[in-house]
């Protein structure tokens, strides 16, 4: 290859135009994306590989977030089903819908730990937790690429943003991360590991400063960790433009300098910046050796090798249409959506709605609105193809019960010209469903918000419901943790629903009408007010933690410091006890444990509880959190049923980085909980014998 060639590999452009052709036909370019049709991908791909020199076929990348064409729910809502095996089979079908269209690369998953909810992309990961974020990050690398790259239904995964951009100050996108080294390793980097122990083929570097050095020119997360401590073959690849803007974050002068430092740092791919502009005068400058570009342009020729673009590099445009919305998938996303569904409140049992209604009022602003269902980062999902929640609850329903609409107002109007006619129709109801929250592109990239409440005024409308004393249940749907105080003291039925994507109402229907029983469970603590942020459940304790009887302890004034929610909530139509909790050393070793506990489904239905193992270390030469997941299974109990449930608690579960960023178990004692939240739980406690060095891995779910 020339040094030319070698360098279109590292380039990436978007789009279908004539110079991405030119550039094709020349073999200067590695990759396109954005470019979504099969027969403008074949003729782009017929250039590379008929007309160039070398015949190296051109890597199709988009971003197939939760779904292509069709829309799963928001990576969010996934990791409130706690179902690793559930999002592995819905990241299956969108590898087998986006690889028929010829697209063979998703900028996906999204593996930022993310504790902050006024950062808007905290809709597009699993929330707060690493461990948690470890078993998705793993189970949508592997629903993507399989076993196996070159079969033509897989998609080659991207995990991403590397690293830290879930920590941007202020919860507010692009910005500074600051981050000790230490809670970089133990927080933040598990789940790129795990995405990289499932065979991630590529990873993206993100757009935050990371603790002074922006994270796209960060040679000590890209080469110290990601290539040299963990030895990835893979190649990474920046985010848009991010190379360019290491202007702006003030450590490059030029253009010229950003690909020096990006390229220097280990980013073999640029999407859309400078790299075509500069790289060939850097290595003749002598300022970046062939050797760097050499390594990059075998990382991405190794990855194309893999997906078996040389062997196979058209999309087959006889079966393309035929292979999208397909009624399996449908069902598949349904079925997702139920699962992902959070009951908060119950009062009085008002759900599952009574057999007896003749009518029911659907209000609000979100209750037929097919877009804002899908989310954002939607793929090339269709609207039209979304089931609103209105349509839903009118497919369930029948003829037997009438449903009067009306949507009370705008998302974030301040017009109340509507309220009249939605209260009007309440007044004529049995029950109120009011449908309220986000606009679906109110979350995801660059919609940070300052203000958690519900948008306009959609919390007066439904106070102005409340005022009629009809039963009223309110569905909100929205991409990150709202404050909904007022809510949850006065309204006696709450779901959380996110935006669960092209079969949502159905499956809200499904959840209302009782026809399945919600056993979703956040994964992600809820405020009570903004102020709170950031809270979350693994914090540490304080020298001075809150007590009522010491006024000089860590707390607020003003507040309850509790959240609105813990981490791991979730209410069922069923109830679940807990007993009989053992934790002791398994036969035979010295470092491992097995935790056993009894569960009841003492209710009068069938339901799903999602088991949560959490530890505490009393005393270490670092401070430990407060609680700690570090298993989790979720079961379903038919009513009167009890299980037996069995964790093991390996080495790695019980270690933490220590000062030398080192990760160990040592010794001492440690507090065992075990729940159906991270809150409410029963506990025991165990006593580790000796210390010990853990070597970096993903753990199993068992």
């Amino acid at each position: 290859m020339t040094l030319e060639e070698k360098i279109g590999q590292m380039c990436q452009y978007s789009g279908f135009n004539d110079q991405g052709k030119e550039l094709a036909r020349k073999g200067l370019v590695g990759s396109f994306l954005n470019v979504v049709s099969p027969g403008e991908i074949n003729e782009l791909q017929k250039e590379a590989v008929k007309h160039s020199r070398l015949g190296i076929p051109i890597l199709f990348g988009l971003d197939v977030i939760h779904g292509y064409s069709t829309i799963f729910p928001i990576p969010l809502a996934e990791a409130s089903t706690w179902d690793p095996s559930l999002v592995r089979l819905c990241a299956s079908v969108a590898a087998k819908e986006a690889s028929s269209q010829g697209i063979r690369w998703t900028f996906s998953p999204m593996v930022d730990v993310a504790r902050d909810p006024r950062w808007g992309r905290i809709a597009e990961g699993a929330g707060e937790d690493p461990y948690l974020g470890m078993m998705m990050a793993k189970a949508k690398v592997e629903g993507y690429q399989g076993t196996n790259l070159s079969v033509k239904s897989k998609l080659l995964a991207c995990a991403k943003h590397y690293v830290a951009y879930g920590a941007a100050e202020g919860g507010r996108d692009y910005n500074t991360a600051e981050v000790s080294e230490r809670t970089l390793r133990e927080v933040y980097l598990p789940p790129f590991k795990a995405a990289v122990d499932a065979g991630a083929g590529t990873i993206m570097s993100a757009f935050d400063n990371l603790n002074g050095v922006p994270a796209t020119a960060n040679k000590f997360a890209i080469r110290g960790i990601l290539k040299g401590e963990w030895q990835f073959s893979g190649f990474v690849v920046s985010d848009w433009d991010a190379v360019a803007e290491l202007i702006n974050h003030g450590i490059a002068c030029d253009s010229s300098q950003a690909a020096l430092k990006a390229v220097m740092a280990g980013v073999d791919m640029d999407m859309v910046g400078p790299y075509h502009n500069h790289l060939l005068q850097l290595v003749r400058q002598g300022k970046v050796p062939e050797s760097v570009i050499n390594d990059a342009v075998r990382r991405i020729l190794r990855i194309k090798l893999r997906l078996g673009l040389f062997k196979n590099p058209y999309a087959d445009t006889v079966t393309a249409n035929g292979s999208l919305l397909l009624p399996e998938y449908r069902k598949l996303a349904r079925d997702e959506a139920r699962e992902a569904i959070v009951l908060l409140k119950n009062d009085g049992d008002l759900l599952p709605l009574s057999r007896d209604l003749k009518r029911i009022a659907v209000i609000g602003p979100l209750a037929d609105s097919q877009t804002d269902i899908l989310g954002s980062w939607a793929g090339k999902g269709n609207p039209e193809e979304a089931v609103t929640v209105l349509d839903g609850i009118r497919n369930r329903a029948g003829k037997n019960i009438e449903v009067l609409y009306s949507p009370g107002c705008g998302i974030t109007d301040t017009s109340t010209a509507l309220f009249n006619q939605a209260l009007e129709i309440a007044r004529k109801s049995d029950v109120v469903i009011a449908v309220v929250g986000e606009a679906g592109n109110m979350s995801g990239e660059a919609e940070s918000r300052s203000d958690l409440n519900i948008p306009g005024l959609q919390e007066k409308l439904v106070r102005k419901l409340m005022e009629l004393g009809k039963p009223l249940v309110e569905v909100l749907m929205n991409g990150r943790p709202l404050t909904v105080d007022w809510s949850v003291e006065h309204v006696p039925a709450i779901l959380e629903t996110w935006f669960l994507g092209t079969e949502a109402g159905n499956a809200i229907a499904d959840v209302l009408f009782g026809d399945y029983n919600p056993g979703g469970k956040l994964p992600v603590t809820f405020p009570r007010v903004v102020g709170q942020v950031p809270i979350y459940y693994n914090h540490m304790n304080t020298g001075r933690p809150p007590s009522s009887d010491d006024h000089f302890t860590s707390k607020y004034i003003d507040l309850p410091s509790s959240p609105l929610f813990p981490f791991g909530y979730g209410l069922s139509y069923t109830k679940f006890k807990y007993s009989n909790l053992v934790a002791s050393p398994v036969r035979g070793s010295e470092d491992c444990f097995e935790v056993k506990v009894d569960i009841a489904n003492i209710g009068d239905r069938e339901g799903d509880e999602v088991v949560q193992l959490y530890i505490h270390q009393r005393c270490a030469s670092v401070t430990r959190p407060v609680k700690q997941l570090v298993g989790f299974k979720r079961i379903s109990l038919e009513p009167g049923q009890k299980k037996r449930i069995r964790f093991r608690l390996t080495p790695y579960e019980l270690s933490f980085i220590n000062s030398n960023m080192k990760r160990v178990v040592e010794a001492g004692d440690f507090d065992v909980f075990v729940g159906g939240n991270s809150r409410d739980v029963i506990s025991t406690s165990i006593k580790v014998p000796k210390s010990m060095t853990v070597p970096e891995r993903t753990p199993d779910l068992e």
